[in-house]
């Protein structure tokens, strides 16, 4: 399926800046399929990039919509965001934002190994805090661990304007 991104000008690629990307988004929003509607929710996350290819781990309730939903479909779309900043304009077209995105669709799996449950877990913690932890056995069976193997992904920037960057 061809990429569809408009704005070619504005797709990342180097890998370093979508690990950027990735370590400053903090809440991801998972897209998936409910029987014939669509259904969205935002959620923290953690990642693995290894030789390009991203691994999504995800944390929350044993049981649930989310949960009910994944195991019935496991066709995910996934966004996240950063660098947020209003800008204005001179005339109402010009106004905007700046923002780095990634997007992509993936495939999901409830993780029922618990060192890689335990694995999951300090990987989503390093994301969101940047400092290492370790689990105990015991504390992964409180929690539903989801991991998406990513199938593609795309990365987008918009900068500032030049002309209001140069003021």
């Amino acid at each position: 399926m061809p990429n569809g991104m408009t704005r070619r000008e504005r797709e990342v690629t180097d890998i370093n800046e979508i690990i950027k990307i990735l370590d400053e988004s903090k809440i991801a929003h998972i897209g998936l399929v409910d029987g014939d509607e669509p259904y969205v929710v935002p959620m923290n996350y953690g990642y693995i990039m290894e030789d390009g290819k991203l691994t999504i781990y995800l944390h929350g309730a044993k049981r649930g919509r989310k949960i009910d939903v994944m195991r019935a479909n496991p066709k995910v779309f996934f966004e996240a965001e950063c660098g947020i900043t209003p800008f204005e304009g001179d005339i109402a077209c010009r106004y905007g934002i700046t923002y780095e995105s990634i997007m992509g669709k993936g495939l999901a799996t409830i993780v029922e190994d618990v060192e890689e449950k335990k694995k999951a877990l300090s990987v989503l913690m390093k994301t969101q805090t940047g400092k290492d932890f370790e689990f105990e056995d015991k504390m992964t069976a409180f929690v539903s661990i989801i991991r998406i193997d990513v199938i593609q992904y795309t990365a987008k920037r918009r900068s500032m304007p030049k002309s209001m960057s140069e003021d």
